[in-house]
């Protein structure tokens, strides 16, 4: 219909009149005979229920009408009614469940929208409506009931004239009023134009064409602003039919959905993603035979929004669908959306095969249909905008986050109503801000990060809350109700520090309080292993948390009705219950050294309460350096000039930690040497084993080892770090050592192996020998290595070394250490050590615990392990490999790309037909930081599961 000139949406109920596509709408609980009406019965019906509107004494022209329907046809035809009588439609949401919450709606309402007219149905205005007081009411029914259904029409074009039978409505005029979900507080109106909305249609069947003799589908509320743009008029405009069915059905049957499609020949529907794991479940578990009844050759596009796209679920639906008739493999379009940009505007057309290759966990959302520009803003308005390039994408960094904005034809001007939040939502250049933190990359593809207001401050690093959930979801905790988790932060106080609060539905009973307790542990660790943060917690039951059509929980909800005291009964329930267990539960300390290795953890790790000491250590949350400087803390107290760090790590508890420092006072501290240290006992899963880096440190791995609690974790450490060990001479003797102990620690197989850096060329070695003897090894992984070293160890002189382990640990920059290089180098040994050490940063070097002493002797163990790998030449093969890069060392390469192209790809000598990359954040000394891990562990852990461990 683009030949056919549109003037506003009301020309385009008159043109579309004259085909015969229509609406086919099932009624809730009937799904097999659908109401069936013409775009042309559609215009007469909305004309005679205008008429009856302009004559009725409520009646304002130009006023606002809010229209509120439980049944999708209700909500079209009266929807068209208001249009045609001239006034201005607001399509009512569904209402909040409390009656508190309900009155202030709609006072709100009445005061926003200036004294608006409610259109509905009786039972809807005596029940959901029950306590309204202020709004103006029509039932429906009284049209009805007048028998004006066949009645002339008294102006049969009143649909090409405003409400004063004056001149027709402009393009730029307000249309509709779409209300926001007031989920932080009260709606806003968002104010859509004739020609805002067009644009909007137009540039989505650009990117998305239907196809005559094609549908659409649309299971969601003509109130959600995608329901009435990319189902509802997009069908007019393109002249299709368009198929409407209540939520409810399609939510309880995914294969109606699939009947449906079939049935109607659909083109286009919506599916977000947590609609699309019901759907993958049902196909997983539905017979060959039953898919045949399936013929989806019409289906071309499955948009997609409101929540991340699972790029494993998008695949393995995209394959079931296929074998259905589905031909495109970009059939599911992750989106983005919002009102004020008249639903989506940036799609994804090449889901899942570019984020596959990008090697992406969630789909990007894409690229911008004709009609809207997007540029990144730095989250510090201080910091410079970006240019915005022709391509309508903005220009700077690729994937560097922040804000998202837009402007084009397809964005709102103003709310209705409200300058002042209409000014605070645009830039000074006429940017809106949508509040989403978002990175382009270099190919241009939008990835969300999250709500800029949801940021969680905590001790200067900002978390965002879906990644808090989606860690706590992908920990499976038993307890904790899947997809019912909401995290936000929290202030006790208006001076207090920041919180992060999680409150979650719990399935077991209320009354199991070791169910309850087993819970809270272990999201508590879940929490504190990804933030350092410990988390305040609150288990709702069954029916508390609301979910949206769209299958989301309201963190700004949620946190409103923590702040308001509704949930306050459950808080004082729960606070006695853990007082009362931790009571009856607790263990103080009993002699003297237990007394004083509580007094050390209090003050080493800034605890504030009293330390149960059959507590794991583990689950306060200690990081590496937190572990260094406790040692440290230990030997003063305790008067013992060195206590090994193995002993340190393989006391879990203040209690045995005790006993094992007990022992170190009253005997001989040296020991034998022992390769292997558990970093993580427990578990049922394969064990994994990791391989230290060149500086040989196994501390390194301590904050990813803490987010594997059900697999062992294992480390090799190399020898020269305690009393009496000589470092390795020879590679040899490294890989038999190392060899020999894991066979002692594990006999059989399947192995995991994966080394960081220089342990990337160990855990190969190893994986060489085991596969020799008849070993499975199903993992293989390293960290951020090539197969030839040659040219890195030897540029590592005993200098070298020291001001690797220097930056490594951060005593001052790479920079700096690369200026110290020429400067110490012609001096002795001790003289080197000491000018590292006054350059070091002291809070850095107090933290860590660094002498004279313990850095001549990491320089020393570094020096072996460079020394010993100067003349290493890679040969053999094994069978599998999975490459973690990021961005590489200074000096190796240039960039990630030439780096992954010209040195990594060359592991494909020495692996058989199974090597994977996974791109990952962040430099080659920081991958596997504290900072770093909550992501890595997500990703490493993917890889484990699709290796079948």
């Amino acid at each position: 219909m683009d030949s056919v000139s549109k003037v506003n949406i009301r020309s385009l109920l008159d043109q579309v009149a004259a085909l015969s596509a229509g609406i086919i709408a099932y009624p809730e609980g009937d799904r097999t005979h659908p109401v069936t009406i013409s775009y042309a019965e559609l215009r007469n019906q909305a004309l005679q229920r205008a008429s009856w509107l302009k004559n009725r004494a409520e009646f304002r022209p130009r006023g606002v009408i809010l229209v509120h329907f439980q049944r999708h046809l209700d909500n079209i035809t009266w929807f068209w009614a208001t249009i045609l009588a001239g006034s201005v439609p607001a399509l009512s949401p569904p209402l909040v469940s409390t009656s508190e919450g309900r009155k202030a709606h709609f006072k709100h309402l009445h005061n926003m929208l200036q004294d608006p007219l409610l259109l509905s149905r009786r039972d809807l205005l005596a029940g959901s409506f029950g306590e309204n007081e202020v709004l103006r009411t029509v039932a429906v029914e009284e049209f009805e009931d007048a028998g004006l259904k066949e009645t002339a029409l008294d102006n049969p074009t009143c649909s090409r004239v405003n409400g004063n039978g004056e001149a027709h409505v402009g393009d730029s005029d307000l249309a509709v009023l779409m209300l926001t979900s007031g989920s932080s507080g009260n709606c806003k109106a968002v104010c859509l134009t004739h020609q805002q909305m067009f644009a909007s249609i137009r540039g989505k069947l650009a990117v998305m064409p239907v196809s005559d003799g094609s549908s659409v589908l649309n299971w969601i509320g003509l109130d959600h602003v995608a329901s009435l743009m990319e189902t509802h008029l997009l069908a007019m405009y393109a002249g299709v039919d368009q198929i409407h069915i209540q939520a409810p059905e399609v939510l309880s049957n995914p294969l109606l959905f699939l009947r449906l499609l079939s049935k109607h020949k659909v083109s286009m529907t919506f599916a977000p993603d947590f609609f699309l794991r019901k759907l993958l479940a049902m196909l997983d578990t539905t017979s060959e035979e039953a898919k045949q009844e399936f013929d989806l050759s019409k289906l071309l596009y499955l948009v997609s929004g409101g929540e991340p796209n699972n790029v494993d679920t998008g695949s393995r639906v995209t394959t079931h669908l296929q074998s259905l008739g589905v031909s495109p493999s970009n059939l599911i379009t992750p989106g983005f959306g919002m009102t004020e940009i008249c639903a989506g505007a940036i799609y994804n057309r090449n889901f899942p095969d570019i984020d596959i290759k990008a090697q992406r966990e969630a789909g990007a959302l894409g690229s911008t249909i004709p009609g809207i520009e997007i540029r990144i803003s730095p989250i510090d308005a201080n910091e410079p905008k970006a240019e915005t390039q022709s391509n309508g994408v903005s220009g700077g960094a690729a994937n560097k986050a922040g804000v998202l904005e837009v402007r084009g034809p397809v964005v709102f001007s103003s709310y209705f109503n409200n300058d002042e939040a209409t000014k605070a939502a645009f830039t000074e250049d006429g940017w809106f801000r949508t509040g989403d933190l978002g990175t382009i990359d270099a190919e241009g593809q939008l990835k969300l990060e999250g709500r800029l207001k949801e940021l969680i401050n905590i001790n200067s690093v900002k978390f965002l809350p879906y990644e808090i959930e989606g860690a706590i979801e992908q920990a499976r905790i038993p307890g904790v109700a899947p997809s019912f988790v909401a995290c936000f932060s929290h202030l006790e106080t208006s001076t207090g520090p920041e919180e992060i609060f999680v409150v979650y539905q719990h399935d077991f009973a209320s009354d199991d309080i070791e169910a309850r307790m087993s819970t809270l542990h272990t999201l508590m660790r879940t929490v504190i292993l990804f933030t350092s943060a410990r988390p305040r917690v609150l288990p709702l039951p069954p029916g508390i948390l609301e979910k949206t059509t769209l299958g989301k929980l309201s963190r700004p909800k949620i946190q409103n009705a923590l702040a308001e005291g509704k949930y306050k009964d459950q808080v004082l329930f729960n606070d006695r219950v853990l007082q009362e267990y931790q009571e009856s539960h607790f263990s103080g300390p009993s002699n003297d050294n237990e007394h004083k290795l509580v007094a050390v953890f209090k003050e080493t790790l800034g605890l504030d309460k009293d330390v149960n000491i059959d507590m794991p250590i583990l689950d306060t949350g200690i990081t590496s350096v937190d572990l260094i400087r406790l040692k440290r803390a230990v030997e003063v107290d305790f008067g013992i000039e060195d206590i090994p760090m193995i002993t340190i790590m393989t006391n879990t508890t203040i209690r045995s930690l005790a006993e094992a420092v007990q022992k170190l006072k009253a005997s001989d501290l040296s020991s034998v040497y022992q390769p292997v240290v558990t970093l993580q006992p427990h578990g049922s899963k394969t064990p994994l084993w990791l391989f230290h880096p060149g500086v040989g440190e196994i501390l390194v791995f301590l904050a990813l080892a803490q987010h594997f609690p059900d697999r062992p974790i294992y480390a090799m450490r190399p020898r020269g770090f305690n009393p009496g060990e000589e470092t390795f001479q020879d590679l040899a003797d490294l890989h038999a050592t190392y060899y020999n102990a894991l066979k002692q620690k594990q006999p059989t197989g399947p192995y995991a192996l994966a080394g960081y850096s220089y342990g990337g060329m160990v855990a190969f070695e190893l994986a060489k020998k085991l596969e020799a003897t008849g070993d499975e090894v199903k993992f293989i992984g390293s960290f951020d290595l090539p197969p030839y070293i040659k040219h890195v160890m030897s540029r590592l002189d005993w200098t070298g070394c020291l001001l690797h382990v220097a930056f490594f640990c951060d005593l001052f920059s790479e920079d700096r250490a690369d200026e110290l290089s020429p400067e110490i180098r012609s001096l002795s040994k001790s003289e080197q050590l000491a000018r590292v050490l006054a350059e070091a940063n002291p809070v850095r070097r107090a933290e860590l615990g660094i002498t004279l002493t313990s850095l001549d002797t990491w320089t020393e163990v570094t020096f072996s392990l460079a020394n010993i790998g100067r003349n290493y030449d890679p040969s053999g093969t094994v069978s599998c490999m999975d490459v973690f890069f990021c961005d590489p060392l200074r000096g190796v390469a240039a960039s990630r790309e030439e780096y992954r192209y010209t040195q990594l790809n060359r592991w494909e000598e020495f692996v058989g037909n199974d090597l994977k990359f996974h791109e990952v954040d962040g430099q080659h000394y920081t991958m596997i930081s504290p900072e770093r891990v909550p992501k890595f562990q997500q990703k490493l852990k993917n890889v484990l599961s699709a290796r079948g461990l």
